[in-house]
């Protein structure tokens, strides 16, 4: 029941007044951009997806009037598994995880690729998810590790 005295040390003292981090810029802000856009992202590619696998005739041309000559229900699958990992990548980005990161940033790549192929199937929404990936490519190339310098 005695006290050593460490209270008495680290009174008047905050962690943040010892802190050797970079203090977090309004930058990181992008960085939540980025990871909020990745959610709707997985969103889109697994609505788009799920759209070409049950509904073939709902897209603008048919299988043969792709880029890549591949049956919708292909299509659908590769759109749902893409957008699955776009959500646990956004989710690791949140938490600060570098290597989530990354993998977004490589996915948000593959996307803009898959939908730059299939843009004459849905040339609109197509083009659109597009512009996402690339804001979000930049976000957490230029953005993201002030977000996992915030997090330490």
């Amino acid at each position: 029941m005695t006290d050593t005295g460490s209270r008495a040390s680290r009174a008047g003292t905050s962690s943040a007044a010892h802190s050797t981090a970079p203090r977090p810029t309004g930058w990181t802000g992008w960085v939540y951009f980025a990871s909020t856009m990745m959610f709707l992202l997985g969103i889109f590619q697994i609505v788009e997806g799920l759209v070409a696998v049950f509904d073939d005739g709902y897209y603008h041309v048919t299988e043969s009037g792709l880029v890549v000559n591949v049956d919708y229900t292909a299509w659908g699958w590769v759109h749902m598994l893409v957008g699955v990992l776009l959500l646990v990548s956004a989710a690791g980005v949140l938490a600060g995880n570098i290597a989530a990161r990354a993998v977004g940033v490589i996915l948000a790549g593959l996307s803009a690729v898959l939908n730059l192929l299939f843009i004459e199937a849905y040339p609109i929404w197509s083009t659109i998810i597009i512009t996402i990936d690339v804001l979000v490519i930049y976000a957490l190339t230029v953005h993201g590790r002030e977000l996992a310098d915030f997090r330490r």
